[in-house]
């Protein structure tokens, strides 16, 4: 297959270099990713600003590089519309440092990217690897990756749809399985911390912990008791349930 690799932690982040040395065992990989850090960037493109792409080399990896100044969506779409000829089969964004789980998908870069590519009508997966205390999962995360991609070459779905896969932070042989479950509700207490700059103008850090979201059958439930979730992700946020209900609002 001819992949793009993408992410929203950088160019030269961790996650996807090891992600990418595991799909080149198998397949043609261009990567295309955002020149610096842009989590949580959510699914924001860049429009007033041109976009400065520089091919780059990264250490131990032989796909072709591109290091773009713009957000994930902005990297796949500038790669589909400009940057790569030809046809991309499949786009994968991470691996992510960090879960993306629950609500906070829709803040999230990497699976911002993944929808992107959807709505380009290409397949694309979403990898996340849940984190803590500066250890990670990465080439546990990469080989479920390429487990859930071969299952989607063989089996293709709808190339609108993206598939979320988040890794826990264990050994591999404690992982119980894989789990297809729906994104939970992810609520935190949030709050901003206020500091005095050096020019006497006040600046604000967000700061939180999370609050209540244990609930059951969802990603975030089955990620903290030891598997690997999976959730397809549709770009479409109508409610179909409550359309009746609206038209029913507005009356004759």
């Amino acid at each position: 297959m001819r992949l793009l690799l993408t992410n929203d932690d950088g160019v030269t982040a961790k996650g996807l270099a090891i992600l990418a040395k595991e799909l080149e065992k198998y397949h043609e990989v261009i990567i295309a990713a955002p020149n610096s850090q842009r989590s949580a960037c959510g699914h924001s493109i860049t429009i007033e600003e041109p976009l400065v792409i520089k091919e780059v080399e990264l250490e131990g990896i032989k796909s072709k590089a591109y290091s773009i100044s713009g957000t994930p969506a902005d990297c796949v779409k500038i790669s589909v519309e400009k940057l790569i000829e030809g046809k991309i089969d499949m786009v994968l964004s991470g691996i992510n440092n960090g879960a993306n789980v629950g609500t906070d998908v829709i803040y999230s870069g990497t699976v911002s990217a993944a929808i992107e590519a959807a709505m380009y009508k290409i397949p694309s997966i979403a990898v996340s690897s849940y984190i803590k205390d500066g250890a990670d999962n990465y080439e546990i995360a990469a080989r479920y990756a390429i487990k859930i991609l071969s299952k989607a070459q063989n089996k293709p779905m709808k190339d609108d749809v993206v598939l979320n896969i988040n890794v826990p932070l264990l050994p591999e042989e404690e992982i119980k399985g894989i789990k297809v479950c729906k994104i939970g509700n992810r609520l935190y207490d949030s709050y901003f911390v206020e500091e005095i700059r050096e020019d006497n103008h006040k600046s604000y850090k967000l700061r939180g912990k999370i609050n209540n979201d244990d609930y059951e059958d969802t990603d975030i439930y089955y990620l903290r008791r030891g598997y690997v979730t999976l959730t397809p992700l549709h770009y479409d946020l109508t409610n179909f349930k409550i359309l009746k209900e609206v038209e029913d609002l507005l009356g004759d």
